[in-house]
């Protein structure tokens, strides 16, 4: 299989390359590294990528930012980081994207447990989040040409717990090899509009 993974370099998307690379042709996309540069935010930067690139057989979103505040702190301007690069660069992607896509072939997102389960100063992370898991079971039933689409959700990955365990109090770390195989569903399996949720 060819397969676009965008954000390939960061914590979870390392080790989704090492898994999916031995035994299909990978591109890792990027904002400023991998064999092709996009910024999601932007969708002229993703129409400019897939023109690049070519045609793939799945597309994986490891990628998207969002602004982390307290609510009194957060502006309209900070929403708009979350809306413009994780919910729409996500959106873009498929709207996008599924014209790049060989027939049967499939787009996984990427979210996280606060679209279930916030926890304090992710209001707009939440939010997003949210809007991603509705976006993936409403475009499943319209998207043409057998694509499936689906979002992989996880809790707080085993390789960010000291980075982010302080926001998630009592939370478990969730092993990587976990998250790894709800990319593997995803993208091998036969699942359409499923939000592939690992929080234990």
């Amino acid at each position: 299989m060819k397969i676009l993974i965008i954000g390939g370099h960061g914590t979870i998307g390392k080790k989704v390359v090492s898994h999916f690379k031995e035994k299909n042709d990978i591109v890792i996309a990027g904002r400023s590294q991998g064999e092709a540069t996009v910024d999601i935010a932007d969708s002229d930067s993703i129409s400019a990528m897939f023109e690049k690139t070519g045609t793939f057989d799945a597309i994986i979103c490891i990628a998207g930012e969002a602004k982390w505040d307290d609510f009194d702190k957060l502006t309209e301007t900070d929403y708009y980081i979350g809306l413009k690069s994780k919910l729409m660069g996500q959106v873009n992607l498929v709207r996008i994207g599924q014209h790049y896509l060989k027939p049967n072939g499939s787009i996984t997102l990427s979210t996280g447990i606060l679209a279930d389960d916030p926890v304090v100063k992710t209001t707009s992370a939440a939010m997003v989040n949210g809007g991603i898991h509705s976006f993936v079971k409403a475009v499943a039933l319209e998207i043409k040409n057998g694509i499936r689409v689906n979002v992989v959700s996880s809790g707080m990955v085993e390789d960010a717990y000291e980075k982010y365990k302080d926001y998630f109090p009592g939370h478990h770390p969730i092993p990587m090899t976990k998250v790894i195989n709800a990319y593997i569903r995803s993208v091998k399996g036969k699942g359409h509009g499923e939000i592939i949720r690992i929080y234990d």
